[in-house]
């Protein structure tokens, strides 16, 4: 399992971290409400006023992206730092929007870094980083979910041109985004791994539809901001193709494996902070006989007590799932350059864990109690398994 300790340098950098997301980006929750629909809009206006110098001094510090490499801005940090820096953003929806590590963006970004050509990332990959536009990432479909033999979006050659046709469900943040990375079959007689291609296609482009802005829990009715989408005829030219024909399962691969284990670290920073405000509450709650941490079932369910209670558990299950993500970061380290698609299955493997943690620090039963934006993160993030079992 893992075990290690970080450099001095780096630690310094996680301590400033853990006070500044404190003193000044969780206090941004209580200003917006964790209104996800506001948070993935264009920073303008009296947020911008806000938002915008939290940013600078991210910067300031050398943390702004730093899942990029420098010649994008970013500090190319791998796995174990960047799933240490991704459990102190989880403790607040704006943490990854001051630290420019958005979700979808930070994965499309990775992409149009690695595979993008220079035209391709002077028109979309630029404007991203610089936060003046946002993206979306078009891949699951309504019949199959993420099961890349079930898709049939396609993607036919018309002279130099594509024609794309099909449905995409759960595309997360199209309604504002201004480009989709689309998947679809374009060779539909090979393999599924060697059968599709992705491309970039802005949203002003005809043929586009947004058939229904699909919500999550907690979410206000008749709001939300993954939505299903119909695309008829949609023509875009060669320049459109990002990275080889027939290779997008494979740039899939390079953006959803990460993005799953940074998830997965920002839901045991939330877990963490929903602890921290449970243990806050029996501080400072004043009940008949003194304040609530000095109840007897309060300290029956004290996680140092080592009962057998759900918040026992609770905590231990978090615990673990903190310590096999950072195990699966050190590997992914270690072995990536010579084994690159086999942490992608150990991350899969491993997701349960994650979901299990979820369910023992909200159980069901709690979960219509006005909960849902706690449990959300936890049952969603994790994302479909079976497009990373290679």
């Amino acid at each position: 399992m893992w075990d290690f300790s970080t450099d001095s340098e780096f630690q310094e950098k996680l301590d400033w971290m853990d006070k500044f997301v404190t003193d000044e980006v969780e206090p941004l929750d209580h200003l917006t409400g964790q209104d996800e629909h506001l948070m993935y809009r264009p920073v303008e206006g009296a947020i911008a006023d806000i938002v915008r110098p939290l940013q600078a001094k991210v910067k300031e510090h050398g943390l702004w992206a730093c899942h990029l490499g420098p010649e994008l801005g970013g500090q190319g940090y791998g796995q174990v730092k960047l799933a240490l820096i991704n459990e102190i953003l989880g403790r607040t929806a704006w943490g990854p929007i001051v630290f420019g590590c958005q979700a979808p963006d930070t994965g499309n970004a990775e992409i149009l870094a690695m595979f993008g050509t220079d035209e391709q990332k002077q028109r979309y990959l630029q404007p991203l980083l610089a936060g003046e536009l946002f993206s979306a990432f078009s891949m699951t479909e309504p019949q199959g979910g993420a099961d890349p033999r079930m898709f049939r979006t396609k993607a036919v050659q018309d002279g130099e041109d594509w024609i794309i046709n099909g449905e995409k469900y759960f595309t997360s943040n199209a309604r504002n985004a201004a480009f989709l990375i689309i998947m679809a079959v374009t060779e539909p007689d090979a393999s599924p791994r060697e059968s599709m291609s992705m491309f970039l296609v802005p949203t002003e482009t005809p043929g586009i539809e947004r058939v229904r802005d699909t919500g999550m829990i907690g979410d206000p009715p008749g709001v939300g901001i993954h939505p299903h989408m119909r695309y008829t005829d949609v023509r875009v030219g060669p320049d459109a193709l990002l990275g080889e024909r027939g290779k997008g399962f494979f740039i899939a691969q390079a953006r959803l494996a990460g993005g799953r284990l940074h998830h997965a670290m920002r839901t045991v920073g939330l877990i963490k902070r929903a602890f921290g405000m449970q243990c806050e509450r029996a501080l400072s709650r004043n009940t008949f006989h003194g304040v609530l941490a000095d109840n007897r079932s309060s300290r029956r369910a004290s996680p140092t007590r080592g009962s057998r209670s759900n918040n026992s558990g609770c905590w231990c299950c978090t615990l673990r799932g903190r310590s096999i993500r950072m195990d699966i970061a050190r590997q992914w380290n270690t072995y990536r350059p010579a084994r690159s698609r086999w942490p992608a299955w150990r991350m899969t493997s491993s997701n349960d864990h994650c979901i299990c943690t979820a369910r023992w620090v909200l159980p069901t039963r709690r979960r219509s109690r006005g909960y849902g934006r706690w449990c959300r993160p936890s049952l969603l993030w994790t994302g479909p398994r079976r497009c990373t079992r290679t």
